[in-house]
């Protein structure tokens, strides 16, 4: 049986959780010390899909700092799909996420496949009683309709809700984007 390799991007503003939703994918943990990403870093995982495709994800985790967005261009060159992450409790992370879906299509080449994730889920439930943090709060709705502006280019699209600390739904974004890009004709 031929192994597929698909190429990803995980993309976002600095701090929205990219590096922690890797980690907990590959089994690495959580850490909760936020650690900058320089460039780029990147990680192999295989997984099997239904229908018996066997494909190997190649998951770039680009840095998400302005100063950086120079050196991030190459990384987007070959990518098959992209994680779009924002949190859940940085309304500026959400906000700027048109410009990452914009930057990425345009440094690839094309529309690829997008899963739209809203980390630190975990956060937002812990923060809806602040009436500070109330104002910063994203909710599910939003993220659906931000998902909907974006497939509404004709892109295969996905929204989830996810948690790099507890682990929620961060298998299944990955599983999604998989699943997206076989959608687009990812074996092709």
């Amino acid at each position: 049986m031929v192994t597929a390799l698909f190429k990803v991007v995980l993309m976002g503003d600095g701090s929205v959780g990219k590096t922690s939703l890797r980690r907990t994918y590959m089994g690495e943990g959580f850490r909760a010390n936020y650690m900058i990403t320089i460039g780029a870093d990147f990680a192999v995982k295989k997984m099997s899909l239904e229908g018996g495709h066997d494909v190997s994800i190649q998951i770039w985790d680009l840095a998400g700092q302005e100063h950086f967005k120079s050196v991030r261009s190459t990384f987007y060159k070959g990518a098959q799909g992209a994680l779009a992450v924002y949190s859940t409790v940085e309304r500026g992370s959400y906000d700027n996420l048109m410009s990452w879906v914009d930057e990425c299509w345009t440094n690839a080449g094309k529309k690829i496949p997008i899963v739209l994730v809203a980390n630190k889920t975990d956060l937002r439930e812990q923060f809806k009683d602040n009436p500070v943090m109330q104002q910063t709060i994203v909710t599910t709705e939003e993220g659906q309709n931000l998902a909907n502006k974006i497939a509404s280019n004709g892109v295969h699209t996905s929204f989830i809700e996810t948690s790099a600390k507890t682990g929620e739904n961060v298998e299944a974004a990955f599983l999604e984007l998989a699943i997206k890009i076989l959608e687009a004709g990812g074996l092709a």
